[in-house]
């Protein structure tokens, strides 16, 4: 979550913490803040052991990313070069395990496949829609095919 939807939670909390000082219900603040009860009685609890400042945002959930930003980016620069640079044969195609092991020679760490997923998605990249259309496209085949080939599978 950006730091923006961080701070709009903790407004919310924070609006729930005005509330329980005047004694409004849990049932009536959930209506109110359009929440569940179980995340209000959660707040109210933190909210009677620590005050308001118990219901402040601990800032981002998950553990510390381990490459910086310079990684970060040499990575991508890394990745639009292509797997053939990297020494992975000549099929022109990025998979999580390939994406982990060019993490692992280039920055002497390891990732899981589901870290590299999660990773590729922080620097903007999808594992499943290729940001480039192949060379080898045609166009004409393409659109004669979802001209008379795919209606006709339709019926």
């Amino acid at each position: 979550m950006s730091a923006r939807g961080r701070a709009k939670r903790e407004a919310v909390r924070r609006r729930a913490a005005g509330w329980f000082a005047e004694g409004v219900p849990v049932a009536e603040i959930a209506a109110r803040l359009r929440v569940s009860q179980t995340a209000v009685y959660g707040w109210r609890k933190r909210w009677r052991a620590g005050g308001e400042d118990a219901l402040a945002s601990r800032g981002p959930g998950g553990s510390r990313c381990r490459l910086d930003e310079s990684r970060l980016r040499r990575l991508a620069d890394a990745l639009e070069q292509g797997p053939a640079v990297h020494g992975f044969g000549e099929d022109q195609r990025w998979t999580l395990a390939r994406v982990s092991d060019l993490i692992a020679r280039m920055f002497r760490t390891r990732y899981t496949l589901r870290g590299t997923s999660y990773l590729l998605h922080r620097i903007g990249w999808s594992v499943q829609v290729p940001s480039h259309r192949p060379v080898e496209r045609d166009e004409d085949a393409v659109m004669t095919w979802r001209r008379e080939v795919w209606p006709a599978g339709k019926r």
